[in-house]
Parts: structure tokens; sequence; C-alpha cells
């Protein structure tokens, strides 16, 4: 198997859906001739011509709302919002059309499409360029929400999100598309340079949605995490050697809490991670169910280990982040309550 980033894993996904399929149509901003500011899309408009693979305005509302007149038509759209920032436009057409379609019609309609939006910070991009909006959408009945962290992940959901039947909100982690993100203070190189390339398969295979993994066990305390966090909360294990084991979600709307069930009553230390700011994020949705659920195995508080509540910022970038250090120190906190 080739050796892939996630920006060529993407990239596969695409190319094998568009080939087995002649309704997978893919759109953005510079999607097509451009092949997208980040190249996931790079030469598919060749391969497979206007029709398929196409420009958009630059209209964030028209794009979702496209995806939803073709999906209900019996096409199946990939749309490319350019950054996770700009989604908010479109979050009439994707809440209270693209969610609802299924339901309002009584299954007559569906709107089986992804929308896929470079997601999340670490790459200097301020205040425009860094939001982790995910959220806004598990929030919405209906709508799924995926976040991969490696390239086989990616590529897995990717055709697995198309192939549902269903709208799925696809946030990817921008920090780690072409592998380590390098020049940044207490980046964890090594660590990620072991999970941000890797070998995958270049024909159609699925990741299942809904489903976490245990990427490291442990017997300390239960690290919850997703995207670019991942790679940082298994640097800072490593570099703390603090015995933690830690659950990629990969998809967050469902998510598995069968599997972070069986790890907390194991641990019964938690952390959950997040990129975005603090008050009512994923992390507090995920503690408020381990709470309920795993209650009387818990040993310590569950800590939430999030960004704060300002803007994204430029000139502190690392100050907001959750770092290696930011997460060691909080393992450190639990395992010791």
């Amino acid at each position: 198997m080739p050796a892939m980033n996630i920006i060529q894993a993407l990239n596969s996904a695409m190319d094998v859906l568009l080939e087995r399929d002649p309704d997978v149509v893919i759109f953005g901003e510079d999607a097509g001739y451009f092949g997208g500011v980040f190249k996931a899309t790079d030469k598919l408009q060749d391969k497979y011509g206007l029709d398929r693979v196409f420009d958009t305005p630059i209209n964030e509302a028209a794009i979702a709302g496209m995806a939803v007149g073709m999906a209900a038509k019996g096409l199946k759209p990939i749309a490319e919002i350019q950054f996770a920032d700009y989604i908010f436009p479109a979050i009439d057409q994707i809440v209270s059309e693209m969610s609802r379609i299924r339901y309002r019609s009584a299954g007559q309609f569906t709107a089986g499409c992804v929308v896929r939006a470079p997601w999340g910070g670490g790459i200097r991009g301020g205040q425009t360029h860094s939001m982790s909006p995910e959220a806004f959408f598990t929030h919405v009945p209906g709508l799924q929400v995926v976040v991969p962290s490696n390239p086989y992940d990616a590529k897995g959901l990717l055709i697995a999100a198309l192939e549902s039947g269903d709208p799925v909100i696809f946030f990817e982690p921008k920090r780690i598309y072409n592998g380590p993100f390098d020049g940044v203070p207490d980046t964890p190189l090594k660590s990620w340079a072991k999970h941000a390339k890797g070998e995958v398969p270049e024909g159609h295979y699925t990741v299942e949605l809904g489903k976490a993994e245990v990427v490291r066990e442990g017997e300390a305390c239960t690290v919850l995490a997703y995207g670019t966090l991942v790679h940082v909360a298994q640097a800072a294990a490593e570099a703390s050697g603090i015995d933690a084991e830690i659950i990629d979600l990969k998809t967050l709307a469902p998510y598995d809490i069968e599997t972070i069930a069986q790890s907390v009553n194991k641990t019964g230390r938690v952390v959950v991670a997040q990129e975005a700011p603090r008050t009512s994020g994923f992390a507090a949705e995920l503690a408020a169910q381990i709470q309920e659920e795993c209650f009387y195995a818990l040993e310590a508080p569950i800590f939430r280990l999030t960004g704060w509540d300002i803007p994204y910022p430029h000139a502190h970038e690392w100050a907001y982040f959750p770092t290696r250090d930011r997460f060691a120190r909080a393992m450190k906190t639990v395992t010791e309550a």
C-alpha cells in the first residue's frame, strides 16, 4: 500500500467515489480547476470533467443549498467549504433543510451528501481560519459529524460518509493535512510523524461511522480526543510516562458511548479534549454522558481540556491551543486526584 498524508488520502477517496458512481459530483470554491486551496481535489476535474468536478461562486449558502437539491434528486454531492470558519452562511441550508428533509418528507426525499471543510487551528491562521465549530452541528438531529485523525481513517470515513445516504459534516484537521506540522513551539514532531502519514489502500474500503478506536491502551486514565488532538495526547502520554488510554472518537455524531464507557469503567479517571472554546463545547456533552453512564466508576472529577472562551488568537496561538504540556498536566491532575 502506498504511504499517503491526509490530503492524498482524501483525494484518493474522492477519486474512488467518482470512478465507481456516475452520480457523484464534487464542487466548491476553487475545488475544480485549481484543485482546492489545500489540493484535496487536485486533478479530479482533469480526470472526470467539468460536469463532475467544478467551481462555485463564493457563496456558502448556495453551495449547501445546491448539495441539498442535488441529493434530493438522486445525485451524491460532496460539497467543499473552503474553511470551517466560513460554514456559517450555509447554516440555514444545513440545519433547516439538509438535516430535516428525510423527516419532513416522511422519507420521500433524502439529502445523502457530504459537506467537507478544513477544520481547526495550529497553522497560524488567526480568527477566521482556525475555528473548530463541530459543537454547532452535533446539536442538530439528522446530521452526522466526522473528524478523522489519520490518512487511513480519512479515506475510509469519507467513502462511508457518502455511501451512508444521510448528510455528513466532514471536518478535516488541516494542521496535519500534509503530515507533521513543523516550526511551532511544543510540537511533538516524532510522535506525529508516526500517525499523520501512513499506508492507505488505493481502492475502495470504508471505516465504520459511529465507531471509536482505542489507539493507546492504558490503566491510569482515559483520554477522549479527535482530529489533531489525538496525536498531541499520544505525545503527552509518551513524554510524561503516564499510562493513559487514548480513544480516537472519529465520529462525534453519533459518538461511540460503548467504547468510551468500557474504558472509563476500567480507568475511573477521564480527560476530555477539544480545540474549541470551553463553554458549551463538545467536551461538555462527553462529560455529561460519562457522568450518566459511568458515575459509580469515577474516581476523580472529569477534566475538560479545551481552548479558551475568546476568539481564536493569532499572536498567542500556542497559549490557546491544547498542547502536549497541557495534556500532560491534565493527565497528572486526574491521576493524582
